[in-house]
C-alpha cells in the first residue's frame, strides 16, 4: 500500500507540474501577444475620394513622437459650427465609418476623424500611449484650423471612448459623447479571461472609470441594450461616476456598432442643445 500511495503522489505531483507549466505558457503567450489580441486594425489605406461624402477631404497630422497620420475632415455647414473630433472603435479603419458622416452633416456639424497609428495605412503600432498621442495630434490639427474648444465635441466609439475620455481630462471639449464605452480594458479582459491575473499582465488599461470623474465637460453615455461585446451595465457604472452634467441614453434594440441607426447622433444633438452653451437647436 505504501508503494502505491507513493506512486499516486508522484503522479499527482507530475500532473500538477505539467498543469503549472502549461498555465505558465498560456500566461506568457497572452502577455507577449496581448496587443495583437487587443487591437484589430485594418492596415489597408482607405480612400476619401471614394467615400462619397460631400466636402470630405484627406489630410495628414503630425504626432508628438514623429508620426504622420491620415485623417479625414468634413467641415461644418457654418464657419462657426460645431466639429466632432471622432475617435473610432477598434476594428477596421476610417473607411468603415463612412456611414457615420451623414447624421452629423444633417445637423450641420463637421467631423474630424484621425486614423490611429498602425491602422489604415499608417506607420507605427497601436498602444494606449500611442493612441492618446494620435488623439492629441487630431485636436492640435483642429485648433490650428481655428476651431476653438467651445466648438469641439469629442465622440469616442467603443475603444475610442477610453481615448476620448482621457483627452477630455487634459483638454476639455464642449461635450463628451461616449458610444458603447467600457469601464476599463482590464475589466473587459477579466470577463474574457477570468483565469488570468490581468492586473499583473496588462500593458494597456484604458481606465475610463478612473478618468471620467475628472472630466468637467458635459457627458452623454450611449449604449445599446443588446450590446453583446461591452455590457450595457458598464455604461451605467460610468454614468454614476461622471461628475458634471450627464445623461445616459439607451437604445433598447441597439447592439454594439449600430447606435447611429437607432438615433445616437440625434440624441447627442438634443443633449448639446440643452446643456451646451450656445448650441443650436437640432433640426
Amino acid at each position: 500500500m505504501g508503494a502505491g500511495m507513493g506512486e499516486e503522489a508522484m503522479w499527482l505531483a507530475w500532473t500538477a507540474a505539467v498543469a503549472a507549466t502549461l498555465y505558465g505558457c498560456v500566461l506568457a503567450g497572452l502577455f507577449l501577444f496581448q496587443r495583437r489580441i487587443l487591437y484589430l486594425p485594418d492596415r489597408e489605406r482607405p480612400d476619401a475620394a471614394r467615400a462619397g461624402v460631400a466636402g470630405l477631404t484627406e489630410t495628414r497630422i503630425a504626432t508628438a513622437d514623429g508620426l504622420s497620420l491620415l485623417a479625414w475632415y468634413m467641415p461644418p455647414a457654418a464657419p462657426d459650427g460645431f466639429v466632432v473630433l471622432y475617435l473610432h472603435g477598434n476594428a477596421g479603419h476610417l473607411g468603415h465609418r463612412v456611414c457615420r458622416f451623414a447624421p452629423f452633416a444633417a445637423r450641420g456639424w463637421g467631423v474630424f476623424m484621425p486614423e490611429y497609428r498602425g491602422f489604415g495605412g499608417n506607420s507605427g503600432r497601436p498602444t494606449e500611449a500611442g493612441l492618446h498621442l494620435d488623439a492629441q495630434a487630431g485636436l492640435a490639427a483642429l485648433r490650428a484650423m481655428g476651431v476653438t474648444p467651445e466648438r469641439i465635441f469629442y465622440w469616442g466609439e467603443s475603444l475610442g471612448s477610453g481615448v476620448a475620455t482621457r483627452l477630455a481630462v487634459s483638454d476639455p471639449p464642449a461635450a463628451l459623447f461616449l458610444e458603447a464605452p467600457y469601464t476599463s480594458i482590464a475589466a473587459m479582459a477579466w470577463r474574457r479571461y477570468p483565469f488570468v491575473p490581468v492586473n499583473w499582465l496588462l500593458l494597456d488599461r484604458f481606465d475610463t472609470l478612473a478618468a471620467l470623474p475628472r472630466v468637467s465637460a458635459p457627458v452623454l453615455i450611449m449604449h445599446g441594450a443588446r450590446d453583446a461585446i461591452i455590457p450595457p451595465a458598464m455604461g451605467k457604472v460610468l454614468f454614476d461616476a461622471a461628475a458634471g452634467p450627464k445623461e445616459l441614453w439607451i437604445a433598447p434594440d441597439g447592439g454594439h456598432s449600430d447606435l447611429t441607426d437607432f438615433g445616437a447622433v440625434a440624441a447627442a444633438a438634443d443633449f448639446a442643445r440643452r446643456v451646451v452653451s450656445a448650441a443650436p437647436a437640432s433640426p
